[in-house]
């Protein structure tokens, strides 16, 4: 198998994981007496991704995850699509941010927290816009309550689905090996 095509099966891997925890956690009861507070493991994926394949795969992964967890869960074109949208987008930007400048002082951990925290508040941003009153925001403590544990929850497990990967978490630039094709190059195989 070459290259391109273990890097386009991998990442095809990563959207269809991403969709079926998308879907997934859609079907699970609310935490606690808060709506909308969610695990977030779908965020799992977009964390391996950016880990793995960098800031332009990731992007790839989590609009098609997105597309593809809201049309199975029948909420595409809904508001909870355009939600959960902003939530992946500000998350992941956020996460790519903290991942290139705080690559020396972050762990993956730290990263998963600043992109749980940006999820809540991207939502609640276009929450805010949709019903055009900033009061929604009196919900963002009680929604950090969930997402610092959630966030580290993701973050230590990313953490233990990337030893199970040879490349570190913080290398996803490639190399051509010529047994395995493009690989990245912290893969010393």
């Amino acid at each position: 198998m070459g290259g391109q095509t273990r890097r386009l099966l991998h990442l095809s891997l990563l959207v269809a994981g991403g969709t079926a925890l998308h879907v997934f956690e859609g079907l699970l009861p609310a935490l606690g007496a808060l709506p909308g507070a969610k695990l977030g493991l779908a965020n799992l994926v977009t964390l391996l991704a950016l880990a793995l394949y960098g800031p332009g795969a990731t992007w790839w992964v989590v609009g098609l995850r997105v597309l593809l967890g809201s049309l199975l869960g029948g909420t595409l074109l809904t508001t909870t699509f355009f939600l959960s949208l902003a939530g992946a987008v500000g998350s992941t930007l956020v996460m790519m941010l903290a991942f290139r400048l705080g690559r020396r002082v972050l762990s993956i951990m730290g990263v998963s927290v600043l992109g749980a925290v940006a999820h809540n508040v991207s939502q609640l941003l276009l929450a805010a816009l949709l019903i055009q009153h900033l009061g929604i925001f009196f919900y963002l403590p009680y929604l950090l309550l969930f997402a610092l544990p959630t966030g580290c929850f993701i973050g230590i497990t990313a953490g233990y689905v990337l030893r199970l990967f040879p490349p570190a978490a913080s290398s996803y630039r490639w190399k051509k090996d010529p047994l395995r094709g493009v690989v990245p190059k912290a893969w010393n195989m």
